[in-house]
């Protein structure tokens, strides 16, 4: 195990070469996007609030236009009344299936707070409660689509692809990884769902899924929206799931925003730069962890489907100080000290460390970790690099100093 003063070196080294390439990226995404915002019109009008019903609100449907162009998508739906990534792809699931469907999920057991929604937890008012069944499909042999395709039965109408890998040691998965499974859903007719959260404007296009689900506390609110999500793909699903957000007749013409847009659409505009500073961050803290002879996935210099770095922190105690030490390196609450508690729809106590200008907003520097073995930390986001590779440093040696 290097010290901790070469971990920091080499870590320093390879975030320079990870800032060469993430710029790069950025780059790409953020003229995508610039594009979104002026093939819309965008103006000072429509950041306006709106009350009530929102009836007329051009800048709802002009947000709606730029996200779905930001994605490289049909049609969008973009609100701050979805409350995190899980309720996202819910509503998605809802407006797709009926009772009597199925759903495969094709990238293994989905995230801890999606197994109440499917049923794979018994809980009231589940898919399963509607009678919509749902078959896991693993990942032991990879995302192989003739192995999906023969799992598809009579009644799959729709494939669900996680791209991040949850509190699991698997990989993020990337759009590349993801295109011969979508392909093999469309030549099926079924429909497939991609889980996006973490993934949006690491690589410089996103998957083809037919919808797209993800939050705006993470990669695209850019770390100034202050809640909501997306759901975005083919107009017709976007439409069918903008019925279950509201109701159906009313679907995506309604909606108000009674504190206004601006927050939403500058995030959106600011996202690429903030994901490669996230992706940075995460691979300084790669390649300390590397140096220190800790688990790492992904490894710094490796492809990344999403802005998770995983670190195998080995003991209780470890993770512990780890995440201590980051609370104590943030901006906002550095005086807390993280506890793992009890969350709704987690089957395990969960320790979160970060504090954060919007509260659990991912894309901000911040550590979570299910309180099991083998003690893993997910560390997530870091929207200003130079002070997370500051705060990752500080929490390493916080953890590894008395070693």
């Amino acid at each position: 195990m290097a010290s901790l003063a070469a971990a920091a070196a080499r870590a320093n080294e390879a975030f320079l070469r990870a800032r060469e390439r993430s710029f790069a990226v950025a780059c790409r995404n953020a003229a995508r996007v610039l594009a979104a915002f002026q093939g819309a019109g965008i103006g000072e009008f429509d950041f306006a609030p709106s009350v009530g019903y929102g009836y007329g609100d051009r800048g709802r449907e002009r947000l709606n236009e730029v996200f779905a162009g930001a994605l490289g998508c049909e049609a969008a739906l973009v609100r701050e009344q979805i409350a995190s990534g899980t309720h996202a792809i819910a509503l998605a699931l809802w407006g797709v299936l009926r009772p009597g469907d199925e759903l495969l999920v094709a990238t293994g057991e989905p995230y801890d707070t999606l197994r109440s929604v499917l049923g794979l937890r018994p809980t009231p008012r589940s898919l399963a409660e509607w009678g919509i069944g749902v078959r896991v499909l693993g990942l032991a042999d990879g995302l192989d689509p003739v192995r999906l395709r023969a799992a598809l039965g009579p009644r799959t109408r729709a494939v669900l692809f996680q791209r991040s890998r949850g509190y699991a040691r698997r990989p993020g998965l990337r759009p590349e990884d993801l295109e011969p499974a979508l392909a093999a859903c469309r030549a099926a007719g079924v429909v497939s769902l991609c889980d996006n959260c973490y993934g949006e404007f690491v690589e410089a296009l996103e998957p083809s899924a037919d919808l797209l689900v993800g939050s705006l506390t993470k990669n695209p609110g850019g770390g100034l929206a202050t809640g909501g999500g997306y759901i975005a793909g083919r107009r017709e699903l976007v439409e069918a799931v903008a019925d279950r957000v509201t109701a159906p007749g009313l679907g995506a013409d309604v909606g108000a925003f009674p504190a206004g847009k601006r927050r939403l659409f500058q995030g959106l505009f600011l996202a690429p730069q903030a994901v490669a500073e996230a992706v940075s961050v995460a691979e300084y803290a790669a390649a300390f962890a590397q140096e220190l002879g800790l688990y790492a996935d992904p490894l710094p210099g490796a492809p990344r489907g999403d802005i998770v770095q995983v670190l195998g922190l080995g003991t209780r105690a470890r993770l512990l100080r780890f995440a201590e030490a980051l609370q104590a390196a943030s901006p906002v609450e550095s005086g807390a000290r993280p506890e793992p508690a009890e969350l709704p729809g987690y089957p395990d106590p969960v320790l979160m460390a970060g504090g954060t200008f919007i509260a659990g907003a991912s894309l901000e520097l911040s550590l979570d970790a299910p309180l099991r073995e083998p003690y893993d930390g997910y560390l997530q986001g870091g929207v200003a690099a130079a002070y997370g590779v500051q705060a990752v440093r500080s929490a390493f040696e916080a953890a590894f100093g008395e070693s």
